[in-house]
């Protein structure tokens, strides 16, 4: 779109004049519809690019979730055009779920915007593959392997004993015990 609010900057949000008043739908109204359309398909793991997916996540712990993440929408006086950015689920076919996901918004967006869609331009950028905990062993952290190397180094001849036990009336018994 060209026309811009020239106060704030932002595009000019869709007006339509129907009989006794008008109706404004801003672009940010219609990604939230397109995104939450898109995230509802199975098989749709998220929505962006990785950077914007890192982004997002940074933002959820915060109670922030963007739902125009990797949504980009253009509004005309009576048609919308979408671009998605997503990362598919594996085991879904990918050109089966980019079709589901264009019914999704259409039908999303042609009810509850009322407005036609001319296009939804998708672009699947990555599969996202579950990992299964089952199947990996459980590792130990390296902090416990250094321990566990670092306490089968120490030799007899480093603890102390009743030889080598400071002459301050401790028993060789009680120094073992500290250790």
């Amino acid at each position: 779109m060209d026309s811009h609010d020239l106060a704030t900057g932002n595009p000019a949000p869709t007006t339509l004049t129907a009989g006794v008043g008008r109706t404004v739908i801003a672009e940010t109204a219609v990604a939230k519809v397109v995104g939450i359309a898109a995230r509802s398909v199975p098989g749709v793991h998220a929505l962006g690019s990785g950077a914007s997916r890192s982004i997002g996540a940074i933002r959820e712990v915060v109670g922030a979730t963007d739902l125009t993440q990797g949504v980009r929408v253009e509004v005309g006086e009576s048609q919308v055009a979408v671009d998605l950015v997503l990362m598919a689920e594996y085991g879904y076919p990918l050109q089966t779920l980019a079709n589901t996901v264009r019914a999704a918004v259409y039908g999303a967006v042609e009810e509850l915007v009322g407005r036609d869609v001319i296009e939804v331009n998708i672009e699947i950028t990555d599969v996202f593959i579950p990992s299964t905990d089952t199947e990996k062993p459980a590792s130990k952290s390296r902090l416990s392997d250094r321990l566990s190397s670092a306490k089968s180094a120490v030799t007899p001849a480093a603890t102390p004993t009743a030889a080598t036990a400071p002459a301050h009336g401790i028993a060789s018994t009680e120094t073992e015990e500290q250790l």
